[in-house]
């Protein structure tokens, strides 16, 4: 017979060792039950990369129900939790952490933060949202996204380019944004200093070219 979840959790709780809460955790996350979404988000704030990544993992499983309390708890957050969970939330992409992925993107100071949120604001799930509103947010991204391609680290160039990329087959108005999110894709090839980052361009570029008319 397998341990209660209320165990799992005292496991968590009384780990004497990173090992040994990663084990926890893990164990925790197999049950995929929301009603571990509480203590997985508590897990990001432990310093603890190896259980952070797992309760990620398992919150993102857990999809749009570990929203609210990921929004609920950001701001109070010390910093590195607050980055596990911007993470959990661009992967999950759930459009109630547009606000949050959005100012990430835009300013937030680690590399690794930024390129997270850029990718997962080219990831979406815009079903989630009555058209009319989606096409306004999407604005907001395209923006977002296309300054994000002038980002000092080559990283988050590379994610948003690969944002823009996911973003522009989903758009509502794809023809409001073709032109911009084109010359975006133009630039980054013909003067990014990367080259990592020109070939996903070109990629964006090839890929694109017969999607949208």
């Amino acid at each position: 017979m397998g341990a209660t979840l209320t165990e799992l959790i005292h496991a968590i709780e009384t780990a004497d060792s990173k090992t040994a809460m990663v084990v926890a955790v893990t164990n925790l996350v197999a049950v995929q039950d929301v009603a571990t979404i509480p203590t997985l988000i508590t897990v990001l704030g432990y310093n603890n990369p190896g259980a952070a990544v797992a309760a990620v993992d398992g919150l993102v499983a857990l999809g749009s129900a570990a929203v609210p309390d990921l929004l609920h708890e950001i701001d109070g957050y010390n910093y590195g939790a607050r980055a596990w969970a911007i993470r959990a939330l661009a992967l999950i992409g759930d459009p109630r952490a547009l606000p949050i992925l959005l100012e990430t993107a835009k300013g937030d100071f680690a590399l690794s933060v930024r390129r997270a949120a850029a990718r997962g604001l080219g990831t979406i799930d815009w079903s989630l949202l009555p058209p009319d509103q989606a096409a306004i947010a999407q604005g907001s991204v395209v923006t977002v996204l296309t300054e994000a391609t002038t980002d000092p680290e080559w990283v988050v160039r590379y994610a948003a380019v690969a944002g823009l990329q996911t973003l522009m087959t989903t758009l509502i108005e794809p023809q409001s944004y073709k032109t911009l999110i084109f010359a975006s894709f133009n630039q980054v090839f013909q003067q990014d200093d990367t080259p990592a980052v020109q070939a996903r361009a070109r990629l964006a570029l090839d890929t694109l070219h017969g999607h949208i008319e």
